[in-house]
């Protein structure tokens, strides 16, 4: 590596991890960096929960999701690097005896080359950075894994001064599990392919914001987990149940009784009232709560008599929210809920998801453009060109109120 680039890459972490107000916004900018300068294929940021002896990915740029998985400390070269506190380089992993496998290593991905660093503070280890295959083939040397180590140790100053606590986040039923899932679309001029493989699970009372450009697929995989579009190919299982090839009578039922939906332009029926509106829904459903209690959970009790046209939109908004709650539903999708709204109203719409999340016991999937609201979320997945980009665990997610745009 050249000296330039180099000092341009310690500069672009050192900048990251301290100029950057998250902790964990400056440990996945960090990534991104040695990721983009090394031009590596796969990266991940190991912290091990003392309390457990176990690692857990905090952050991590692959086209698998292992946000859900935990390592014991020792155990492979993860935890052999956290619990020796030394830096292994795999620079052939087919000749190195060594190396076993990682858990990146399915779906026809394949290991060749990597760097494990630990995050050693003055004190102790308390994580590892793991690099895995440089894009153009070649191996990891020296050069690399000098500012694979000076990244890490300025990372783990970092998180000692910001006092980061890493607890493995508790044994969670997967809710959804998407397996390669594609997805094509039939044009004149051609075949379009929108999604190329999304590996994604999704777990039972969990906050999940989804990023992306538009046309990366956010849509479209929110759609097919909503029972609102089907998958070309690859596997859906929702609750222990494949939902890959469903028959309409049971997406009809699915999104009746399991999903809740909110969308940006409300869908409110205009010559109903609130309570009107909720009561449609609840009447559709199996085991809904009473209409009167989903509107005073959005605070909006003494509103149930007003038509959408005497509400203002973070009122229409929550009435929405409102009409997916009633259902007593798992699932709440909401696609960007709070894109019509000014700052303001849009931090009372916030409020009302959190609350859901805390005391319904509900999982909500939330697409947004909006990157501020993504540091509410439990996970935060990023999509880029039809494929999961990164998955980051947010280990210390801000209440609506400390949320700014």
């Amino acid at each position: 590596m050249g000296e330039k680039k180099y000092a341009r890459a310690t500069w672009e972490i050192m900048e990251a991890l301290l100029e950057i107000d998250s902790l964990d916004e400056a440990l996945a900018e960090s990534l991104k960096v040695i990721i983009k300068n090394l031009d590596c294929e796969v990266g991940a940021i190991w912290l091990l929960d003392k309390k457990a002896d176990r690692l857990t990915p905090m952050f991590s740029v692959s086209k698998n999701d292992i946000s859900g998985i935990s390592i014991e400390n020792g155990m492979g070269i993860e935890g052999l690097v956290t619990k020796s506190g030394k830096s292994v380089m795999i620079a052939d992993a087919a000749n190195d005896s060594r190396f076993e496998s990682t858990i990146f290593d399915e779906d026809g991905f394949q290991t060749k080359t990597m760097l494990c660093v630990p995050l050693n503070n003055l004190k102790e280890t308390i994580g590892c950075i793991q690099l895995i295959n440089k894009k153009d083939g070649s191996f990891f040397d020296n050069d690399d894994l000098e500012l694979c180590e000076r990244m890490a140790g300025l990372a783990a100053i970092t998180i000692d001064e910001k006092g980061l606590i890493v607890e493995t986040a508790e044994d969670k039923k997967v809710l959804i599990s998407l397996k390669n899932v594609t997805k094509d679309f039939s044009t004149g001029a051609g075949v379009v392919h929108v999604l190329k493989g999304i590996n994604l699970d999704i777990y039972e009372n969990e906050f999940v914001v989804v990023l992306g450009e538009s046309g990366c697929g956010k849509s479209t995989m929110v759609n097919i987990v909503g029972g609102m579009d089907f998958l070309t190919d690859g596997q859906l299982i929702i609750d222990n149940k494949d939902f890959s090839k469903p028959s309409d009578d049971e997406l009809t039922l699915f999104r009746r009784q399991y999903v809740g939906f909110i969308f940006q332009s409300y869908n409110l029926m205009p010559n109903l009232t609130a309570l009107e509106n909720v009561e449609f829904i609840a009447e559709i459903s199996q085991s809904p709560m009473k209409s009167t209690d989903a509107l005073k959970m959005v605070g909006l009790s003494d509103r149930a008599k007003n038509y959408p046209a005497q509400l203002s939109g973070g009122q229409q908004q929550r009435v929405s929210i409102a009409r997916a709650l009633v259902k007593n539903p798992k699932l709440i999708l909401a696609d960007e809920p709070t894109a019509a709204l000014d700052f303001t109203t849009g931090q009372e719409v916030l409020r009302v998801i959190e609350n859901i999340v805390k005391t319904q016991g509900t999982t909500v999937v939330m697409i947004t453009h909006n990157a501020e609201i993504a540091k509410m979320a439990n996970r935060v997945v990023k999509l880029s060109n039809g494929k999961v980009a990164s998955i980051k665990r947010n280990a210390n997610p801000l209440s609506a109120d400390e949320i700014v745009w």
